[in-house]
């Protein structure tokens, strides 16, 4: 190895401290090799030092630099902090926001490597994947949702004053507890958060303009009268089954008022602008990761940084991608990091440097050249689930010691059944791209049927995979929850997902309603 000597002159910083000068250098030098040697593309940047409290305070909102009030964002800032001030846990060195122009905090205790380091892991790494991967392109308005945050933040502001913290505060509860219930998983219109702004506004104004207090006296027909309907003719009227629970709730439920449509209207377009990133996890830090690892690499071979200064790097990044052992008490599951920093890296290798194994199983990758264009590929068209499947190698598998276990319940043994074979890697990168598929991880309910000229019971099914049921006292909750918006009883029906057996019920009886005035 060729060692790298430095000139002092010739050095972005020396020493740990940081400066806001330091910083603007080291920006530019990290832009020039992010955007002209390595290809990205990304949007503006706007960087903001932060304290650990500010930190703190940005964990409880998700993150997000614009939010509403509610209780739960100061519940979790309280453990948060509770946890840091005892040395339970520490901090992110950023957060960074999917929006354009892309904020990244980075935290004022950070040494100037460090800040160096998270630049280009947020700013350039996190930036770029946001910017041109499919899924963020489909599902988020990066243009329009800080706007959006600071209409929503406004709008629950004003229904407080006007009805009561009480009562925004149970429509937020409910909406809260059905976020993950509240997305379109397949692709549809893409949301314009500003054009949400201008509908809400035109809609506020034609309920005012059309309000006529006269109609509340005018006579319901009896149920009799009603036009009998086909249960198949209802669910087709109805829009039925329907997987988004909270657009469901928001555009059907009887005994909701404009305000609070509005609020599960928020909630359920904020839930959808994190949809991406909960199928990107491994993808969004392997991106950031081999960044962050190639930019910096790129400042010590060019004599930006000294000896010191990247040596504190290398003891961070082996840090954040470290794989504990099986059988370690530190292993919790797979690091995300540690799996995407690798398959990054293999995909340049396959590309540039492929084996005749590579050949085998990637005709269409190995010995193409630019491993970068490869992995900005990759990047942009895959989510964890299908990247996986398409791009773990024999090679990595070997490398992480990756092996399949079949745990059966009714078997008090645990049997690895798939190993280091070509039957194996197959079955191997099969299943561990389940691991990472939302629609096996999580319960697909639906709402299936509810008789608006009836008894108005709304009906949900849960195709229970696997044979596992859901918590009778979480499902319970959230029923309640539902039962709230709604105004009338609900039911949910779990079913074998092969058989179509009915498993198990819960009914919840109708509450007095959020919808009552």
């Amino acid at each position: 190895m060729t060692a790298v000597i430095t000139r002092p002159d010739a050095l972005l910083y020396d020493g740990v401290e940081w400066d806001y000068d330091k910083i603007k250098r080291v920006y530019d030098a990290v832009e020039h090799i992010a955007l002209k040697e390595m290809g990205l593309d990304v949007y503006p940047n706007q960087i903001e030092v932060i304290t650990a409290e500010q930190m703190l305070d940005a964990y409880s909102s998700i993150g997000m630099p614009l939010m509403y009030r509610h209780w739960s964002f100061g519940k979790h800032f309280a453990r948060d902090e509770m946890m840091y001030r005892k040395g339970y846990r520490g901090l992110a060195y950023e957060i960074v926001i999917n929006s354009s122009p892309c904020i990244s905090y980075i935290m004022e205790e950070n040494t100037m490597t460090m800040q160096t380091l998270v630049i280009a892991h947020a700013a350039f790494g996190h930036n770029h994947f946001f910017k041109n991967n499919q899924l963020f392109q489909q599902w988020t308005d990066a243009q329009g949702i800080l706007d959006y945050l600071e209409f929503a933040k406004t709008f629950i502001s004003h229904c407080e004053e006007r009805y009561g913290h009480a009562a925004v505060e149970r429509v937020l509860d409910a909406a809260h507890a059905l976020m993950s219930q509240g997305v379109h998983k397949y692709p549809k219109k893409r949301s314009d958060l500003r054009t949400e702004q201008r509908r809400e506004r035109e809609r506020q104004e034609y309920q005012d303009q059309t309000f006529n207090d006269l109609w509340r006296t005018v006579p319901k027909p009896a149920a009799g009268q009603r036009p009998a309907k086909s249960v198949s003719e209802r669910k087709k009227l109805l829009g039925l089954p329907e997987e988004n629970i909270l657009y469901f709730l928001e555009k059907k439920a009887p005994r909701l008022e404009h305000w609070q449509r509005e609020l599960l209207r928020i909630v359920r377009h904020i839930s959808q602008y994190f949809y991406p990133q909960k199928q990107t996890k491994v993808m969004n830090e392997g991106c950031a990761t081999y960044v962050h690892y190639q930019i910096m690499t790129r400042l010590h071979e060019t004599g930006q940084i000294s000896e010191g200064a990247f040596l504190e790097f290398l003891h961070s990044h082996t840090s954040v991608v470290f794989q504990p052992e099986f059988d370690d008490k530190r292993f919790s599951g797979l690091n995300p990091y540690a799996v995407g920093f690798a398959m990054m890296q293999d995909i340049a290798r396959i590309a540039e440097k492929p084996t005749d194994e590579d050949r085998q199983w990637f005709p269409d990758l190995a010995g193409r050249g630019d491993g970068m264009a490869a992995v900005r590929e990759a990047w942009a068209n895959f989510r964890d689930e299908s990247f996986i499947l398409q791009y773990l190698s024999p090679h990595l598998m070997r490398k992480l010691r990756l092996f399949s276990v079949r745990d059966d319940a009714e078997d008090p043994y645990l049997l690895v059944d798939h190993i280091h074979n070509e039957r194996g890697y197959r079955d191997i990168r099969k299943k561990l791209a389940r691991q990472y598929d939302l629609g096996y991880l999580e319960p697909d309910i639906q709402i299936v049927d509810v008789d608006l000229a009836g008894d108005r019971k709304l009906i949900l099914q849960h195709r229970v995979t696997n044979g596992v049921l859901l918590d009778e006292s979480d499902a319970k909750a959230v029923l309640r929850h539902i039962a709230n918006l709604w105004g009338y009883e609900v039911q949910l029906i779990e079913v074998s997902a092969i058989s179509e057996a009915i498993l198990k019920e819960h009914a919840v009886t109708a509450p007095s309603g959020i919808g009552v005035v």
